[in-house]
């Protein structure tokens, strides 16, 4: 039995103890978990600004805070979450009531990625602790120092037949995946999207995956251009480009484009200042992999601004490329990274087309004042989730479930979509004793025709 094995086995009895069935159990855990995060605030920022460079801001408002957000959201809704929800019986039951429950899956394995190493790490955790179950934390390797302050927090706080952390590389999230789980839970990339999935359906281990995609940002002609503009910039290049649902390329209709550009370049002037370079709290490349990566992106089409690279530091400035088409090298997977390639439209319709002939993507943004365009847009094209009039923001309501469609992902999270995630809905029908509805049975005399009279 190797050490994994055992470190799971040592789970479900624990699990098989029920309790983490407990309500007041999972409510108590949540505050701990909480009160533990604002125990190590400063430490994590600490240790995001080594392994990313990210500001203190950045380092609370994406990492930090979100997380107090949602884990009160799931103490203040858990003990209505978990009740069990009395649905309709129908003619042919009566006499019966029926239930459905929520119940835990058991052990769940969580693979967290690197671009916001505290925060996609802990976001699952909460789901699962408030479902009833327990938690096995694969880390990012790419992001050591983080992963070591998560390690010593969590361990800290909660006993690992409960919640224990795995650190270490590719190695040991393959041997992790050769468990029995009861429960998959992954944020990372598409193709390693589909070693997670193969992996779960050797062992018909239910998982969803939170993965990404070139999520498109379309400027319609009625857009609030100087409004539009910033909100684009600080999407984007927030975490320096590297978020899953950040715009990935532009669509701007070409009355508006010049206009447009002019208020973009004003924009990221103003959030990052005109030597990004040296602006210490611009976030950082992950690794030198990644970095030469994007650097080989920077002769597409036409500089419009930045461009500019630091190998030694792994910065590379907020960049924006214009006279860019389908061909190019920018566009052909997520660019997760500082870039953003623009095209130009005359008909929306168009837009549509071309959007629909890719993979479906993680996240949408539309910039536009009409409501007929709006909706045509968002019922038009597939697609995790999104924004009218605005980027990235809504992965940080605890109402709106979040996730990907297709080659994006499956399966949601945040607020009550983790809860229900990381629950298995269990149906139950309480049948009566006081009497029996004697047309089921095969004795019946004329049951046959009885029957069909009933169920008309």
């Amino acid at each position: 039995m190797n050490k994994y094995n055992e470190m799971l086995k040592k789970q479900k009895q624990f699990f098989f103890t029920d309790k983490t069935k407990s309500v007041s159990f999972r409510i108590e855990a949540l505050e701990k978990l909480l009160q533990a995060i604002k125990k190590y605030e400063e430490e994590l920022m600490a240790a995001l600004k080594i392994d990313l460079n990210k500001s203190a801001f950045d380092a609370y408002t994406t990492e930090i805070g979100i997380l107090y957000q949602e884990i009160k959201f799931n103490k203040r809704h858990l003990k209505e979450w978990t009740k069990p929800n009395k649905v309709k019986t129908p003619l042919t039951h009566t006499g019966s009531k029926s239930y459905i429950y929520a119940e835990p899956y058991g052990s769940t394995l969580v693979i967290a990625p690197w671009n916001y190493p505290f925060q996609l790490a802990v976001a699952p955790i909460i789901g699962a602790i408030a479902a009833g179950n327990c938690v096995v934390l694969k880390p990012s390797e790419l992001t050591p120092t983080t992963s070591q302050v998560l390690n010593k927090l969590l361990s800290e706080t909660f006993p690992e037949e409960y919640i224990c952390v795995v650190e270490g590389g590719v190695e040991t999230s393959q041997a992790l995946l050769k468990e029995p789980f009861d429960y998959l839970f992954f944020t990372g990339s598409v193709s390693v999207g589909k070693i997670m999935m193969e992996a779960a359906a050797k062992q018909l281990t239910p998982i969803t995956l939170e993965l990404g995609g070139k999520s498109p940002c379309i400027v319609h002609k009625d857009a609030h251009l100087k409004l539009a503009a910033k909100r684009i910039a600080w999407g984007k290049f927030t975490n320096a480009g590297q978020t899953c649902v950040a715009p990935d390329y532009l669509y701007v209709d070409r009355q508006v484009k010049q206009e447009f550009l002019r208020e973009l370049q004003k924009s990221i002037l103003e959030l990052y200042g005109e030597q990004p370079l040296d602006n210490e709290d611009f976030t950082h490349i992950i690794n030198v992999k990644h970095f030469n990566r994007l650097s080989a992106f920077l002769t597409d089409g036409e500089t419009l601004l930045g461009g500019g690279t630091d190998k030694d530091r792994l910065v590379i400035e907020p960049t924006v490329l214009t006279n860019i088409n389908w061909s190019d090298k920018v566009m052909g997977d997520e660019i997760f990274g500082p870039i953003l390639p623009i095209m130009e439209y005359e008909n929306l319709t168009d837009v549509i087309n071309e959007v629909n002939q890719h993979p479906k993507p993680l996240a949408l943004y539309l910039f536009s004042e009409s409501r007929k365009i709006q909706g045509q847009v968002m019922t038009q094209i597939s697609y995790g989730g999104g924004c009218i009039n605005d980027t990235i923001y809504h992965l940080s309501s605890p109402h709106l479930p979040f996730g990907g469609v297709g080659a994006s992902g499956m399966g949601s999270y945040h607020g009550k979509a983790g809860f229900d995630t990381f629950s298995h809905k269990k149906s139950i029908m309480k049948q009566t004793t006081k009497f029996d509805i004697p047309l089921r049975y095969p004795n019946v005399k004329d049951g046959l025709k009885k029957i069909k009279l009933f169920l008309k």
